[in-house]
């Protein structure tokens, strides 16, 4: 086979932050397979983003078959056989992903990276649950031939976000997070009190989150002349771009904390109790993480203690 006909799969199949935290092993894995044809087999919030970073040949949506989905599931082996796939790189290691490995019995099937029982290349380490997920999978990449895997980085992306109309100085304010963890939010009377002693500082203060909680940021922003809400408004690539241009961004332990950082804006992350830095945290150039059992127990001056002094708010 020479190099060019060389068919490589990566599987990331999401959430946002794991997206991010994958950029490295994504980059890794083109550099060493500089020639190959790389695909990434992802979900569709990702397929825009994924494509922008220049590193896949293909990406590929995966419908995420289900339970007694037989045509799903066959359509899907039917795909994974017929892509002639040399090798798999399994970034997600989860449940899905070991199904889709023993999906593409009988005969034959590809190298595989990753935890699935009989694959090729197994991340070996009985203690990976306890790894942060950048050392976890550059350790599973370098037991697949991979030596080096680089931080997360974004700054390859690009969008023109002249549309939103921001000037400097603004700070990035992410008070949302999934639905059903609810205590993995600081108060959002809290972000509100942010919010007042931004403006206080001339500094504007800008909402950002999915269309579904455009409710809490409006709760955030009501009556407040000059906050910005841009809940809904913005995708992957625009948040990024803003990112890079923000004072600072400062949330809840939730995917878009992960992109300001890996676009190497200030971050300052809120955890509770409800999820481990340790295993998770975002990483950059500039982050700052506090946590308490419980985030009402948090002071917005903690919060405002940690920003860049640069900012000048902690003064006002």
């Amino acid at each position: 086979m020479s190099a060019r006909d060389d068919r490589i799969l990566v599987i990331k199949l999401g959430a946002l932050g794991d997206m991010v935290q994958a950029m490295g092993p994504f980059q890794a894995i083109r550099r060493h397979h500089a020639y190959a044809h790389v695909a990434l087999l992802t979900t569709a919030p990702f397929v825009d983003f994924a494509r922008a970073t220049g590193w896949f040949d293909d990406v590929w949506v995966d419908a995420r078959p289900r339970g007694l989905d037989l045509g799903g599931w066959l359509d899907l082996r039917r795909r994974l056989r017929g892509g002639g796939f040399r090798r798999i790189y399994d970034l997600q290691t989860s449940d899905r992903s070991g199904a889709y490995f023993r999906l593409l019995l009988p005969g034959r099937r590809p190298e595989w990276s990753g935890i699935a029982s009989g694959c090729s290349h197994p991340h070996a380490n009985p203690h990976r649950d306890a790894m942060h997920t950048l050392e976890r999978q550059a350790e599973q990449l370098a037991q697949a031939g991979i030596a080096t895997v680089p931080a997360p980085d974004l700054g390859w992306a690009e969008a023109d976000v002249g549309r939103f109309g921001l000037a400097a100085p603004y700070v990035l304010l992410v008070p949302g997070g999934a639905a059903h963890r609810p205590a993995k939010r600081w108060p959002a009377d809290r972000y509100r009190t942010l919010a007042k002693r931004l403006l206080a500082a001339g500094v504007t203060p800008v909402l950002i989150g999915g269309s579904g909680e455009r409710p809490l940021t409006a709760l955030i922003a009501l009556g407040l002349d000059g906050v910005r809400d841009l809940a809904g408004d913005t995708g992957l690539l625009d948040l990024a771009v803003l990112a890079r241009g923000a004072a600072a961004a400062i949330g809840n332990d939730t995917g878009p904390m992960h992109v300001a950082a890996a676009a190497g804006c200030p971050t300052v992350v809120l955890y509770s109790a409800e999820s481990d830095p340790a295993l998770c945290a975002q990483r950059g150039s500039d982050i700052v993480i506090l946590r308490r059992d419980s985030l009402a127990d948090l002071p917005v001056e903690a919060v405002l203690a940690a920003l860049p002094a640069a900012i000048g708010v902690a003064e006002t």
